[in-house]
């Protein structure tokens, strides 16, 4: 349940950061995503003293992809609607 909230948050993040910025859409995506995970990462570290293991290297990898995604489709549909205004 969390992972899903999480792809769905994260995609929405970078859905709408990209669409605040109106280009390069996978950069602040990204970065929404390594923002994301860093906080993670902080919390996990600062608070229980743990680093991430390979599965959730794996899931804040695709965490970062799905928020660059977000971000690239908030920009194309950003710039389309003005094109067609």
């Amino acid at each position: 349940m969390v992972t899903a909230l999480s792809f769905i948050g994260l995609f929405g993040g970078g859905f709408l950061s990209g669409g605040k910025r109106k280009e390069k859409g996978w950069l602040i995506g990204g970065t929404t995503g390594l923002i994301y995970s860093f906080i993670v990462f902080l919390f996990q570290y600062l608070g229980f003293d743990h680093l991430f293991n390979a599965q959730q290297v794996i899931y804040h990898t695709c965490y970062t992809l799905i928020a660059m995604m977000g971000g690239i489709l908030g920009v194309n549909i950003a710039t389309n609607n003005k094109r067609h205004a």
